[in-house]
């Protein structure tokens, strides 16, 4: 079973070595690895910048059975991460499966069944050899990836910002504009008036370096606001009680527990996204206790609107640095309140350091022929403040995401897209022969384990082994018809519906019959890490036990008990007791002849 993976990034890599590992007499898979670049890794290794780093956690983002010691840091350099991956390769043996410098340019439907797939290689001279070389597949698995393709908006007049270099000081370095995967490092932002579109996390990275680089001015740009939030829970202090970074740190993504708000939820619980809700209506509160703002953690601009505020409806921006620069002209809090409890930003952040500012603003209208930009009027506090100023930037970085293409599938084929692939994000229903491997986002998460479990599931569809009729995807983030990105899912609603899909979602009984009292606790108060799925089941690693006790163990302890009261115990008890009634109710109906079996 000749099976073609396109693109070397993680969700490839991690589909090779998995479909190695479970290969068997009667599927006997055969991978091979086709990637266009000079190196693995994908956007970690190629659309990377100077002083960037992981906001997922090494806990979530690491694949379940290769792991990185206890003491190293949570959070990965890219350098770093692309190292782990080059050490995945090795470990597993994938590498010789890997073909460098091949450009996949047509996937066809074969006659006699399957897939031809064409590719072209690179010559010694740099160019693309003219003759395609094919391969026949029986499967073609496409991991190229969310972040490839750049997409640039059209803001009309950007031309006089270029233009003005026409005038500029001899000596002055000239106007610019281009996407942020031409960005490496702060070099190209001192001295500079920047202007970035796009308030995702690389937007919010490039105003901090730029704040660093010693920009002279910086205005941040954003369409309807953003939800800020570090990457680790750290740097509070309540009544004079400092909570510190450097001791206890823990990652946020690692907070969310797994019993009764991702493992034993009742369908119809899941069907109305009550964890979501309820969680975000006790975080706001909670937030404006710490910081002073629900908007975001220690977020005082910015804002989304009412309705879209929430976990339920968009990414958790956890690129975090920036927000000292950008607060400073909003934030205001009574002192009573600030000795009651306070977010502490990095000193080397705050006056007399510096008393730099990252200007937000809406996104720009249009630039008028001086190179003025012109931003639309609302009653947004950032636009209120930016109709006073005149902004003139000489350089734009459109920090504004990328987009998906699939020209390389023969239009007569009848391919799928991903937005198509409607078996579990992963597959079109009938077509079971393609697989999409890492075309969703997690709101709060990391897409290469997600990545992981969807390879899973595609090997128990392919080999018959996924329970059916599958229960309706509750695990998709809520969107509006308008909305640019609709591929968002809950993370841990996601990775526990492919887990119960494939039978690998452990039972606790299973489990302290297995592994006992240690593995139980840790699961429960644990996230949807990949590792508590290859416990037992289909999947199951001989390194799983070892991982939750020690590594998985650790995210749990470093909450301390307060920590796991509060977000662990309390909420555990709610949803238990909320799925109690509901199965109860259910019972009575069923009994009661209202509900048929």
């Amino acid at each position: 079973m000749k099976v073609v993976i396109v693109g070397a990034g993680p969700s490839g890599l991690v589909a090779c070595k998995t479909l190695l590992e479970y290969a068997s007499a009667d599927f006997p898979f055969d991978p091979i690895v086709l990637e266009q670049e000079a190196d693995i890794g994908g956007t970690f290794r190629f659309r990377t910048y100077e002083n960037a780093t992981l906001v997922s956690s090494k806990q979530l983002t690491t694949f379940s059975d290769f792991r990185l010691p206890l003491d190293h840091p949570d959070h990965l350099t890219l350098e770093e991460y692309v190292s782990y991956l080059r050490a995945y390769c090795k470990h597993f043996g994938i590498t010789d499966r890997i073909r460098l410098e091949s450009k996949v340019v047509n996937v066809a439907r074969n006659p006699d069944g399957g897939h031809v797939v064409s590719y072209v290689t690179r010559a010694p001279a740099g160019e693309w050899d003219s003759t395609p070389r094919t391969i026949n597949a029986t499967h073609v698995a496409l991991c190229t990836g969310l972040h490839v393709i750049p997409a640039i908006p059209d803001v009309p007049g950007i031309e006089h910002v270029l233009n003005r270099g026409n005038h500029r000081e001899p000596g002055a370095v000239p106007p610019a504009a281009y996407h942020s995967t031409e960005y490496k490092s702060r070099a190209q932002l001192a001295g500079r008036r920047v202007m970035i579109l796009g308030t995702g996390e690389t937007g919010m990275d490039l105003a901090y370096e730029a704040a660093k680089a010693g920009a002279t001015e910086v205005v941040l740009c954003s369409r309807s606001g953003f939800l800020s939030f570090p990457k680790a829970l750290n740097d509070f202090e309540i009544f004079g009680y400092k909570f510190d970074s450097k001791k206890s740190s823990v990652p946020i993504d690692s907070l969310i527990t797994n019993l009764a708000e991702t493992a034993y939820v009742h369908p119809w619980v899941a069907s109305i996204h009550l964890r979501w809700f309820v969680s975000d209506f006790v975080l706001k509160r909670v937030l404006w206790f710490l910081t002073g703002t629900q908007a975001g953690c220690n977020q005082w601009v910015g804002e989304l609107e009412p309705e879209r505020l929430g976990r339920a409806y968009v990414f958790l921006n956890k690129s975090h640095k920036a927000m000292p620069y950008i607060n400073r002209p909003y934030k205001s809090r009574p002192a009573i309140l600030e000795y009651m409890s306070r977010y502490i930003d990095p000193p080397e952040d705050m006056p007399p350091h510096t008393d730099f500012t990252v200007d937000l603003a809406p996104f720009p209208t249009h630039f008028l022929p001086n190179g003025r930009a012109v931003f639309p009027l609302s009653k947004r506090k950032d636009a209120v403040r930016m109709q006073k100023r005149d902004v003139r930037p000489d350089l734009v970085i459109y920090a504004t995401g990328y987009r998906q293409e699939f020209s390389f599938l023969d239009k007569t084929g009848g391919y799928a897209t991903p937005g198509e692939a409607d078996v579990r994000n992963v597959v079109k229903d009938g077509d079971e022969s393609v697989a999409f491997i890492g075309f969703v986002r997690p709101g709060v998460g990391a897409i290469p384990p997600i990545s992981e479990m969807q390879t899973f599931f595609w090997i128990s569809l392919l080999k018959g082994q996924v329970k059916k009729p599958l229960p309706p995807p509750h695990y998709h983030l809520l969107v509006k018809d308008t909305a640019r990105i609709k591929y968002g899912v809950d993370h841990s609603a996601y990775m526990s519906t492919l887990a119960k899909d494939v039978g690998a979602a452990p039972g606790l009984w299973e489990l302290w019959r297995e592994h006992g009292t240690h593995v139980l606790v840790c699961y429960s108060f644990g996230a949807a890490f990949t590792t508590f799925y290859r416990l037992t089941g289909p999947y199951r690693s001989p390194t799983a036990a070892h991982t939750t006790k020690t590594e998985l163990w650790d995210t749990v302890t470093r909450r301390g008990l307060l920590g796991n009261f509060i977000m662990g115990l309390v909420p555990m008890v709610f949803y238990l007791a909320v799925n109690a009634i509901v199965l109860c109710l259910e019972l009575v109906l069923t009994l009661g002849g209202v509900l048929r079996v």
